[in-house]
């Protein structure tokens, strides 16, 4: 369920590029809302490694995973790793070996639907699967979604890498009336409607799973998160905190940077008192002289006296915002904004660096 231009050519690529291996990296730490992804993505490929990372992090506030239970139930091999750890990174690469090579067969676990839509998947998939050559089968069961859901983009993509129009067949297109006409029988009626249910089914699927595959030692481990949360996410403190942050960023990063540059700007001016002196005694041609100092070398140094020192402390003090978890809380406090300037909340982050720039 592609929302993004990025998310489209990946999706396009998963189902149309022939890859050896899906590989899917999802977080231990909350691993109920990465299992919508790992869901959605079963149903297009069955080449499908789902790696849950980040180990060390769950470890930290008491979660234990059941990799067992989460292949069992999913159908698909499931490795836990730690990135930083080559040893982890070992194992996830044999698996991924092992399923490009054909060693494993992954046979992933489809998510079953309400009955109404199953059963309005059923009546489409034998057409679809007609026209859908033996390497991509797979996708017919996803493609009856999509088609049910009017879904265009998707129908582009499918004619565009498979050259087959579903759009054409009078069989497929009274089936959709047929089926349009039993979903609102069952009160889904719309697109919106039908797309809430798809949704709906996957989220509780994964909650369901997450429950039984993740113990807590604490349950309430990411309680004091959730009160940061509500500070610094909030509509009375997010924005004048987020505010403030920053500027003391830029102030750091602006009046930090000075002492620096002025130390590299003596340094260099020293510096090209010698060569000056260099050229002078070798008898250098004064248009040379003044190609090499007062424009290469004046140039570059001056550049890197400027530049250098704000971006040693501005990229630094960014990366520890970073790690301490504030920018997708700046993303989230500036969405509603940039959704009225039509733009992404992805962009965020972007804009704050071009501030700077």
């Amino acid at each position: 369920m592609s929302h993004s231009e990025e998310e489209e050519i990946a999706r396009d690529y998963i189902c149309f590029g022939n890859p050896d291996a899906t590989v899917v990296i999802v977080d231990a730490t909350c691993l109920e809302r990465n299992l919508n992804l790992v869901y959605q993505i079963m149903e297009i490929t069955p080449n499908i490694i789902l790696c849950v990372n980040l180990l060390d992090e769950a470890k930290r506030k008491g979660i234990s995973i059941d990799f067992d239970l989460l292949e069992k139930r999913l159908g698909i091999p499931v490795v836990g790793t730690i990135a930083r750890k080559q040893k982890t990174i070992k194992k996830l690469m044999q698996k991924v070996h092992d399923v490009a090579c054909g060693v494993i067969k992954p046979s992933p676990n489809k998510i079953q639907y309400l009955p109404a839509i199953e059963e309005c998947i059923s009546i489409l998939e034998s057409n679809v699967k007609e026209k859908l050559p033996d390497d991509k089968k797979y996708l017919s069961r996803w493609i009856c979604l999509k088609l049910i859901d009017g879904d265009e983009k998707i129908l582009e993509s499918i004619n565009k890498h498979l050259n087959i129009s579903f759009s054409d067949s009078t069989e497929i297109s009274l089936k959709l009336i047929q089926i349009k006409a039993k979903l609102s029988n069952e009160k889904i009626e719309g697109i919106d409607a039908f797309r809430d249910k798809l949704v709906s089914t996957i989220i509780f699927n994964a909650e369901a799973l997450a429950s039984e595959a993740c113990k807590f030692e604490n349950t309430s481990y990411n309680s004091r998160d959730r009160k940061i949360d509500k500070i610094l996410t909030s509509k009375k403190f997010g924005i004048p905190i987020m505010i403030l942050f920053l500027g003391i960023v830029f102030w750091i990063t602006i009046v930090g940077a000075n002492y620096p540059s002025q130390m590299l700007s003596q340094l260099f001016g020293w510096i090209q008192g010698k060569l000056l002196w260099l050229l002078n005694y070798w008898n250098s041609p004064a248009w040379l002289t003044s190609v090499l100092i007062d424009g290469i070398y004046t140039t570059l140094t001056w550049v890197i006296s400027v530049m250098l020192p704000p971006m040693a402390i501005f990229f630094p003090m960014f990366t520890l915002l970073e790690d301490l978890g504030y920018l997708p809380r700046i993303a989230f406090n500036l969405d509603k904004y940039f959704k009225k300037a039509c733009s992404s909340r992805k962009a965020g982050i972007n804009y704050v660096h071009g501030i700077w720039l």
